[in-house]
């Protein structure tokens, strides 16, 4: 696991940068700043965790298949999805959309990220 963190510095450099804008952007408004900065750290945790089941997946000696994969994937998306919805829910008075604000903004980030070396990597070949 601790292997998958590490490998994941960009990641967590682009989280760290989006919980402190999380809460400048709604600066006088710190829980709306802080259900994001939530949902930023679980898409983060999601990230991760996907990393870490690509990692034992190629380590193990037994292949994955493709339901095994799609179904754990499923199961660590509807872990987050849940944490992200109860949060929203639970703290919707306080503008607990940010929750789902915030793990939409990690993701497209992040994807974005990943896209520009794999897009460069196609062009050189």
């Amino acid at each position: 696991m601790a292997r998958a963190v590490l490998n994941q510095r960009r990641a967590l450099v682009l989280a760290a940068f989006l919980v402190v804008a999380a809460f400048w952007v709604r600066f006088g408004h710190w829980e709306q700043g802080a259900l994001a900065a939530a949902g930023v750290v679980l898409g983060l945790i999601n990230h991760i965790l996907t990393e870490y089941a690509i990692q034992k997946a190629i380590a193990s000696e037994d292949p994955i298949t493709r339901n095994a994969y799609a179904r754990s994937s499923l199961v660590r998306l509807g872990i987050i999805s849940v944490l992200a919805f109860a949060l929203a829910a639970a703290f919707w008075e306080q503008g607990g959309v940010a929750v789902l604000f915030g793990l939409a903004i990690f993701h497209l980030v992040a994807l974005t990220l990943t896209a520009i070396p794999l897009l460069r990597e196609v062009r050189n070949s």
